[in-house]
């Protein structure tokens, strides 16, 4: 039986239309990274905060139904460990968990908070010291406390003196405060005539803490007040020199609803993560020069084709790491936990193995990635890779 030759050739198309439509699907799918392998680091009791200075890595701990509470451990590059001395001298200090723990080599600076009083209300800690001893300075009540007392969340340590971070009650809501030592006493700083005051028509709302050179850097989000306008978007405060020089910036392109979670600061520039439109967003923003001069490019940009991963109202987002200049962004996503990287608006995202649930804190040293990560409603435990 003789074959058209029309069939055969349009057989033969048709069989070449579908092999180049699979290969071409076949390309679209490309094969994932591999998932980044975490491994956990063993500890005397549960971590909750984690710091990192230079080849240092500092881990405050939280050792339930032990008399001292608050233990804190310096850990060197090498993984070799000393466990700090801490004095706590108020009831409240024996108890406390960490909030906030700063150190420039040589001083350390923290802060901690336990629930008291009859309505559970936070009472803080102030603690300072060196690698070897950190004393608890008992503060009066008014100090952090009474009916216009806000939070706080972050200890600091500049070149040009200490801070503590906060939020303190004003005329038109809380406004943004900052609290200087004078001896042993913590003094909350005058936030009116500054950046960090709230008015009617903008609410400030700095909730993370953190210093570039001699600046203090606070992010967070501002409130935008206007007739039938209620418009929160992502933004920074930083000063230029410890407690002076106050100036507010609302980060580029902020969605409908957008917020700044988390900033690691270099002497030349800041990396803020956050959300925009309950999605992650990570921003960029050149530090200002410290005689208060505008720096180029000042209100930042945000970087491009971040992966869209879902982040809400409630879930932490640790402070991104940069190495050589490569973003990396730890966070969970359905009590997953991923890892953002990315460099010139091209990003990967790896699976991990090992940490599940919220992610709580994240550190650098050398080429080792440290996390704290666990259940929402349980301990976190100390995990490491080592970045490529």
């Amino acid at each position: 039986m003789r074959k058209n030759p029309r069939k055969v050739v349009g057989l033969a198309t048709v069989l070449l239309g579908v092999a180049i439509t699979v290969t071409a699907c076949s390309e679209d799918k490309a094969t994932p990274p591999p998932a980044v392998a975490w491994t956990k680091v063993d500890l005397p009791a549960e971590p909750v905060v984690l710091t990192g200075q230079g080849t240092d890595l500092l881990i405050g701990l939280r050792d339930r139904g032990a008399k001292i509470v608050p233990r804190l451990l310096l850990q060197k590059q090498d993984g070799d460990r000393q466990e700090i001395k801490v004095e706590p001298k108020s009831p409240y200090a024996f108890e406390a968990t960490w909030q906030s723990i700063a150190y420039d080599g040589r001083r350390l600076l923290a802060l901690g908070g336990a629930s008291g009083g009859a309505h559970s209300n936070t009472r803080w800690t102030v603690w300072t010291g060196s690698a070897s001893t950190l004393t608890e300075h008992p503060q009066e009540f008014n100090t952090f406390g009474g009916q216009t007392a806000g939070a706080l969340y972050a200890a600091l340590i500049t070149p040009g003196g200490e801070a503590l971070a906060g939020s303190w009650g004003g005329q038109a809501g809380l406004d943004a405060a900052i609290w200087l030592p004078q001896g042993d006493k913590w003094n909350r700083q005058d936030s009116t005539k500054t950046a960090l005051r709230s008015t009617p028509a903008l609410l400030v709302g700095p909730s993370f803490g953190t210093t570039a050179g001699r600046q203090l850097v606070l992010v967070g989000s501002q409130v935008r007040l206007a007739p039938n306008v209620v418009q929160q978007e992502a933004a920074v405060w930083r000063s230029t020199n410890l407690n002076q020089g106050w100036t507010g910036i609302a980060l580029p392109e902020p969605g409908n609803r957008s917020q700044a979670n988390s900033a690691a600061c270099t002497a030349d520039l800041c990396t803020i993560s956050g959300y925009v439109d309950g999605k992650l967003a990570i921003w960029q923003l050149p530090s200002a020069p410290a005689n208060g001069a505008s720096a180029d490019g000042a209100q930042g940009k945000r970087l491009k084709n971040v992966p869209a991963i879902t982040v809400g109202d409630k879930d932490k987002v640790p402070p991104p790491v940069v190495d050589d200049g490569r973003v990396y962004q730890v966070i969970a996503e359905g009590n997953k936990v991923k890892l953002v990287s990315g460099r010139d608006d091209s990003w990967t995202v790896q699976d991990s193995t090992g940490p599940e649930g919220t992610v709580r804190g994240a550190a650098l040293i050398g080429k080792t990635l440290y996390l704290l990560a666990g259940p929402a409603d349980g301990p976190a435990s100390l995990w490491k890779t080592t970045l490529s």
